[in-house]
């Protein structure tokens, strides 16, 4: 029985892994599957044990099944190494949590050296903002998102992510290299049942980006998508993920205690990733998402 039990499990999860972009959405469960799909690795090494307890060489020869699958779409992400190289510009991106008393501890913490930092769950005048005044020369906040720049910001405008309220803003910075555009967006939530919110905002995010000129964009913010979750295939491409293409392993930033997903994201168009990383953010449920880029 236990042989037959592993080769089944085995077999499933091989599955599941494989073949999961044919679900249906389930009322959102789906999407929270997708969200922690590189965790369901660890079933191989737990079906290895059974399977060896079972003295089965059919039971091992399907524990590697599940082992390949995720080899094959996981593996290069596990074991990748920033490129690394010169680079022109450093930004992040924390959700600093709308009730964190440290959100100034945190943003001075992340932002150190960065170019540029966009923050989300901001309190108007709160501690967060009052310490970024003090760092950056340049800023844009709209409701309770922001923006941070060491170099001139020469054009503004808030944005409703199909929200209903404002929760995004586009900002052109001014560089020696040039001109960057830059969108700062809190998306809407997304939780089992209840993913509409999210998914209209995605959409009016894709809508944004494909009518922009611009030949450098960088999306900012928390976009309540995890990176292996299908929805942020609307967005990826015609955008590139700065940790998928420049950093080291899956750089998960929620939540912060031991974090399981990464809706926290770095997406652009036009640079070259160079860098990629995630930061502690003090007294906040999120981790910053880092990136740099040459110009």
């Amino acid at each position: 029985m236990l042989k037959r039990a592993v080769i089944v499990a085995s077999l499933l999860l091989a599955a599941v892994l494989a073949l999961h972009s044919l679900l249906p959405p389930l009322e959102g469960f789906t999407t929270l599957l997708e969200s922690v799909l590189p965790w369901l690795g660890w079933g191989v090494p737990v079906l290895l044990l059974l399977a060896l307890a079972a003295r089965s060489g059919l039971a091992l020869a399907a524990v590697l099944v599940p082992g390949a699958v995720w080899a094959v779409m996981y593996g290069g992400t596990a074991l990748a190494n920033p490129p690394g190289g010169d680079s022109d510009l450093r930004v992040g991106t924390v959700n600093v949590g709308v009730v964190n008393n440290s959100s100034g501890v945190a943003v001075k913490t992340v932002a150190g050296d960065l170019d540029v930092l966009a923050a989300q769950e901001l309190t108007p005048g709160g501690p967060a903002a009052k310490q970024l005044n003090t760092m950056f020369d340049n800023s844009y906040t709209v409701s309770t998102i922001g923006l941070w720049s060491r170099y001139p910001i020469v054009e503004r405008k808030s944005i409703d992510p199909g929200l209903g309220w404002k929760r995004a803003l586009r900002a052109v910075l001014k560089t020696p290299k040039g001109d960057v555009t830059v969108y700062v967006m809190h998306l809407g939530s997304a939780r089992p049942g209840q993913t509409t919110a999210r998914d209209k905002s995605l959409a009016a995010a894709r809508e944004l980006i494909d009518d922009d000129p611009s030949e450098r964009i960088l999306l900012l913010g928390d976009l309540n998508t995890a990176t292996t979750d299908r929805a942020l295939d609307g967005l990826t491409p015609p955008l590139l993920n700065a940790q998928a293409e420049a950093g080291d392993g899956f750089g998960f930033t929620w939540p912060s205690s031991f974090p399981v997903v990464r809706p926290d994201h770095v997406l652009y168009r036009g640079m070259t990733a160079t860098w990629a990383d995630v930061a502690p953010a003090s007294g906040s449920d999120h981790r910053a998402a880092l990136a740099a880029f040459r110009l």
